[in-house]
């Protein structure tokens, strides 16, 4: 039986499935992703995957933000030209916006103040957060936890980090991303015993393709690549480490990550 699934994170803009997206999408399908949202990290990408999102308007869904990386390319109009984007009917959730204090591609201040502005955006739409944290977990719930009252939902993709940063998230309700880092056993073994800790209605999974290939693939792919089909890699990992049967976590990580972005199917 085809499992129906929801992947939260998929970089379709990227050029990576420039030579055969629409064959990425037919396989996506086949494996029972049906529903796909496409991660907007800059102005530009965020056009980019709001067109792919139309193009694909059957099973795609787009997010518009800034990344922590980019941050220190925001203009004066930018914040202005985003807002505009959350009007189309086809996004989602505002991000991928938060904090890198791992690879500091901008500076630490620029990157908060562009978090702050996003935030301001989610609280004055009422729309989710799509979140991206790395190394800055304590900083990041400082920003959040003030005006957490005001958010609608937050979730924080591709969670990757330790207990703690997991029980701070879980504390304020936010949601969390696994993606196919469960798979790797060589950086992704502290997770297993954490996923079980996720209420059922707090966990969505992606893929975050074309990154993270779950390394529990039996044929994986010479390119390196990973793409949506492979999402139920991730389910597999997760009823592992849960005990739950991964019909269960498929019904129930596509009934939270319809809530949680508002698609009605």
């Amino acid at each position: 039986m085809t499992l129906q699934l929801a992947d939260i994170g998929v970089n379709l803009s990227d050029q990576a499935f420039d030579l055969d997206r629409d064959e990425v999408i037919t396989r996506a399908v086949e494996a029972g992703v049906t529903t796909m949202i496409l991660t907007g990290t800059s102005l530009e990408e965020s056009q980019q995957v709001l067109n792919l999102a139309n193009h694909y308007a059957e099973y795609c869904y787009s997010t518009a933000g800034i990344h922590p990386h980019h941050a220190k390319d925001v203009q004066n109009t930018t914040m202005a030209e985003l807002k505009s984007l959350l009007m189309e009917k086809k996004v989602v959730a505002i991000g991928e916006t938060g904090l890198d204090f791992n690879r500091d591609f901008s500076p630490r201040p620029v990157q908060e103040k562009v978090f702050e502005q996003h935030i301001e955006l989610a609280i004055e739409t009422g729309m989710p957060l799509f979140c991206h944290e790395r190394d800055a977990s304590e900083r990041f719930v400082e920003m959040i936890k003030g005006c957490r009252d005001q958010l609608s939902r937050l979730v924080v993709h591709c969670f990757t980090a330790e207990k703690k940063a997991l029980y701070r998230y879980l504390d304020l309700d936010c949601h969390i991303g696994i993606t196919g880092w469960i798979c790797d056993e060589r950086r992704g073994t502290h997770l297993h015993p954490l996923v079980k800790d996720i209420p059922s209605d707090r966990l969505m999974i992606e893929t975050d393709a074309p990154w993270l290939l779950p390394r529990t693939l039996t044929s994986k792919p010479k390119s390196r690549r990973n793409e949506p089909a492979f999402l139920v890699e991730v389910v597999k990992e997760i009823s592992v480490h849960t005990g739950k049967k991964e019909t269960v976590i498929a019904k129930e990580t596509l009934a939270t990550a319809l809530e949680f972005f508002n698609i009605h199917q």
